[in-house]
């Protein structure tokens, strides 16, 4: 088998462990509120979760594009494979890590910081430009406006319902979060699962076997079925964090919280097409969603451990891929 054949066949491998990885890791970004406001059993809202993820990766191509095109440009032949191949494995790394730890961290940034450092560990030219424009602007707004969001998401229920007894808005709004629930689930199966399709896209383009950024078919379908498979193991680690250490979170906060990371989601998937994560959105809609009932019920040392991981997941990601592509390179022929 060619040495590029074969390289391929590890990036398209590594590729879906990937989103495995991806699965396991933000699945808490759609169960943890639902699960810790008793709303869905943990069976039933894993289930849920991973169904909703299928139905999400085939709505669209605009964010896999986007990956595919806009952040670095890999040599052709066998080194292309090889620099996919080592961000895989930092990315992988870096889900596998903060998972462990129980930490939520963007599977998205980790994936960008993996093929920015196996670029700059190579000869791969990276796209500055759209990098910027494509992925550290929505960085550094997606939390910011998932905050916001989820605070005036949360005073405008709290006003609307004023008046309405306590319990019985409870119990409405325990239905109404299984539906934010499934909403935020197909944000997350529509953003996250073409990240693992844009980079197959781009190994397929760097050796020669596609001349267009068009997904294949088969390609949706196998991020859809790994997210999938991953979303099911739960990430409970993860979802202890989100769901009960930040805040404690009822269904009226829940459902605010959702709603406000389902409308974003959709939003940049269709109409701008970036890739924004999932994990810091509903991270800091959960914040600006508690700061509603006051500032002191927002656990603010673990909000400030979990901001931390957000900015060491791009530069930790990175270092990991430039160790991976130091040693693959050494597989090149020279």
């Amino acid at each position: 088998m060619p040495l590029e054949t074969a390289m391929l066949s590890a990036v398209l491998f590594a590729a879906l462990v990937f989103a495995f990885t991806n699965g396991f890791h933000d699945a808490p970004n759609s169960l943890a509120t639902a699960v810790s406001t008793r709303t869905l059993g943990p069976r039933a809202a894993v289930t849920m979760a991973a169904c909703m993820n299928v139905i999400g990766a085939f709505l669209g191509e605009g964010v896999a594009r986007t990956i595919s095109r806009d952040i670095i440009t890999p040599p052709e032949g066998p080194a292309g494979p090889v620099v996919l191949l080592a961000a895989l494995i930092g990315a992988i790394t870096w889900n596998v890590v903060t998972w462990y730890k129980g930490m939520p961290s963007s599977s998205s940034h980790a994936l960008v910081g993996g093929m920015i450092g196996a670029a700059l560990a190579s000869t791969t030219a990276v796209r500055w430009s759209g990098a910027a424009a494509n992925f550290a602007l929505p960085m550094v707004l997606s939390p910011m406006i998932g905050l916001l969001l989820g605070f005036f998401a949360m005073v405008a229920i709290m006003w609307v319902f004023r008046r309405t007894n306590v319990q019985r808005m409870t119990r409405g709004f325990k239905i109404a979060q299984s539906a934010s629930a499934a909403a935020m689930a197909l944000g997350h199966g529509l953003q996250d699962a073409q990240k693992t399709m844009g980079v197959v896209v781009l190994a397929l383009v760097a050796t020669g076997y596609q001349d267009s950024y068009d997904v294949p078919l088969w390609t949706v379908c196998a991020a859809a079925g790994a997210m999938a498979l991953g979303t099911l193991t739960g990430g409970w680690r993860i979802m202890r964090t989100l769901g009960r250490r930040v805040i404690k979170l009822d269904a009226p906060r829940g459902f605010a919280a959702e709603s406000t990371v389902a409308a974003v989601s959709y939003a940049t998937s269709f109409i701008w097409q970036v890739p924004i994560s999932n994990t810091h959105m509903i991270t800091s809609a959960i914040v600006g969603v508690g700061a509603t009932r006051r500032l002191s019920a927002v656990r603010w040392g673990v909000a400030g451990d979990i901001v931390a991981v957000w900015l060491a997941t791009v530069p930790g990601a990175a270092a990991v891929a430039i160790l991976a592509y130091l040693v693959l390179g050494t597989a090149l022929p020279t």
